[in-house]
């Protein structure tokens, strides 16, 4: 009896030198890789999830001479212009993209790539929004080869799930 009650003061002591966001969003990364995602995302109780809707790029300004079609890019301009829709959304709910903890990128087979989805691509537009030193929080994310989308001109469309403390 008398170890446990000397033991208490130790553990006040000690739970109050842990910082003071212990309870935050968990990443856990990928064992012996520097990949930027997340092997998984663990949210403590006490958040909510904010679950955004896919979203394709919007049409580059360039020149198309047969005025048919909209231009929208390759995959990386793709991906950027998606994820700069993404982060617009997400300031307009006072979140950024650190607040992502998972997402879902949709991408189409690139004529210019032998039919295969531009991955490459994709990593360059999406190395500027996660992993860099302004916004070092990467999510969980899974990166899915499809058939098409909506506008046959899309190679991209992405969905991210968000989260903030509740209020």
């Amino acid at each position: 009896m008398g170890k446990s009650l000397l033991a208490l003061p130790t553990l006040a002591l000690l739970a109050a030198t842990l910082p003071a966001h212990a309870a935050d969003v968990i990443r856990y990364k990928l064992p012996d890789s520097n990949f930027p995602i997340a092997l998984a995302v663990e949210v403590p109780e006490g958040y909510s999830e904010i679950h955004v809707s896919g979203l394709t790029p919007g049409a580059v300004p360039q020149k198309d001479p047969s005025g048919a079609t909209a231009v929208y890019g390759d995959t990386k301009t793709q991906t950027i212009s998606v994820l700069k829709s993404i982060e617009q959304t997400l300031k307009s709910m006072g979140l950024g993209m650190g607040d992502v903890v998972k997402m879902q990128a949709y991408l189409v087979a690139d004529p210019q790539k032998g039919e295969r989805m531009d991955f490459a691509g994709f990593m360059d537009g999406y190395n500027q929004f996660f992993g860099t030193p302004a916004q070092p929080k990467v999510p969980a994310r899974s990166a899915i080869q499809v058939a098409g989308l909506f506008d046959p001109a899309w190679l991209v469309e992405i969905e991210v799930t968000a989260v903030r403390k509740k209020r």
